[in-house]
């Protein structure tokens, strides 16, 4: 198991109904997706539901990076450990 899968973030419970409140959401939308697909929708149609779906899941990552910002990294500086930034920084790249 690589290092990044052993460790593990302690949520809220108001932080995870969020978070997987969210998810729902998105997960219905590619659902919906794929129901317009199967009723041969208009295909300027579906490309303004795939817009709308990965502006939401865009929206849920920038959610998580903020969050994993504010405590994981900060907590990580505060204690020393500086690889914290590198990990962030790679993190980042992912997403530019």
């Amino acid at each position: 198991m690589s290092e990044c899968c052993k460790r593990t973030k302690e949520r809220s419970p108001e932080e995870m109904r969020a978070l997987l409140n969210r998810l729902k959401r998105i997960e219905g939308q590619i659902r919906g997706i794929s129901g317009m697909v199967e009723a041969s929708a208009y295909c300027p149609d579906i490309l303004n539901q795939v817009a709308a779906a990965e502006s939401a899941l865009a929206a849920f990552a920038r959610e998580l990076l903020s969050s994993h910002i504010k405590t994981c990294v900060a907590s990580d500086v505060r204690e020393g450990r500086e690889e914290a930034l590198d990990e962030l920084i790679q993190t980042l790249g992912r997403f530019l």
